[in-house]
């Protein structure tokens, strides 16, 4: 099994580096077994998934190490008190430097595992973008974002950055093939994570290089 990179451990929580196209929790199939939450109790057994990212996303993950913590972050992830941070590259040149995508999301049933904008049937959702640089290694027409979501729902970046009209670069799911073949993997990573200790409550916060 492959060392898992850890970007911050103590008594009561740890957090790691999941990279993209592994599972963040076991899945279906004799395939499904490899996941980082897997990797990461081979090393400390007693540690608990507290949120996932999509398989093809990279980057920061926490866990907590029993249940007492697990139950306190999850408190401190509904009540929206955990600061996630993502770098993605998209497709075109983004315009403003900063700005809100406030769109309702819901699931696009025909076409599981697809999320979809639905201004009737959606749960609200909202992302804050803020744009890093234009152009670079992964072409001229792209954009550098950073990425808050507010929300956490299912695909949110993907979603809402396709409804913006900058899809994500490499995305499977939801790139036209111009998009899907400017990169080999989903240009999308959770580079930053902020959250209080669940037993001290002092601040912690943790960042990992962004691989692309």
């Amino acid at each position: 099994m492959t060392p898992v990179e850890f970007a911050h451990v103590d008594g009561h929580c740890l957090v790691a580096v999941k990279p993209s196209g592994l599972l963040a929790v076991p899945g279906l199939g004799e395939h499904g077994h490899d996941c980082l939450a897997a990797r990461v109790q081979a090393v400390h057994a007693e540690a608990l998934v507290v949120h996932r990212l999509d398989m093809s996303t990279s980057g920061l993950m926490l866990f907590a190490r029993g249940t007492a913590a697990q139950r306190q972050l999850g408190i401190a992830f509904a009540r929206r008190e955990v600061h996630k941070r993502y770098v993605a590259v998209v497709h075109g040149i983004v315009a403003g430097d900063a700005g809100e995508i406030d769109l309702p999301l819901a699931a696009d049933w025909p076409n599981r595992p697809r999320q979809r904008v639905d201004p009737l049937t959606g749960k609200p959702s909202l992302t804050r973008w803020r744009v890093l640089a234009r152009g670079g290694a992964a072409g001229e027409y792209t954009t550098r974002l950073e990425l808050e979501p507010v929300t956490g729902r299912a695909h949110q970046l993907r979603v809402h950055l396709l409804a913006l009209g900058h899809p994500i670069l490499g995305d499977a799911l939801y790139a036209p093939p111009e998009v899907l073949a400017g990169a080999d993997r989903l240009l999308l990573h959770a580079a930053r994570l902020r959250f209080a200790h669940p037993v001290s409550g002092v601040a912690v916060e943790v960042e990992s290089g962004v691989p692309f």
